[in-house]
């Protein structure tokens, strides 16, 4: 199934972090923090001004992004966790 975000919304799939410290300890699912970095899948067209003219998306498919760490809406598409958030919600991209 083929998902594309309507208007500003944007498609995510979060990176996962590392699973150990930099001491070597390794870290268990139960104690780590989702991770604020992800990789765009998808985007939507883009917002529109009150005059109907289209407000073209910053980002696209395949980019590097960071994001706050309550944005977005997770949701399960073809089996893998991924997130929708609206294009606000980007604090910048990861070159």
């Amino acid at each position: 199934m083929a998902f594309t975000p309507l208007h500003d919304r944007v498609l995510v799939r979060r990176v996962e972090s590392d699973e150990k410290t930099a001491g070597g300890l390794i870290i268990p699912d139960s104690a780590k923090e989702k991770p604020s970095e992800g990789e765009v899948v998808s985007v939507g067209a883009g917002a529109r001004k009150d005059n109907g003219e289209l407000i073209e998306m910053a980002v696209k498919a395949g980019d590097k992004i960071l994001f706050g760490k309550w944005s977005g809406t997770e949701v399960t598409v073809d089996g893998e966790e991924l997130l929708i958030m609206k294009e606000s919600d980007i604090l910048g991209t990861v070159s």
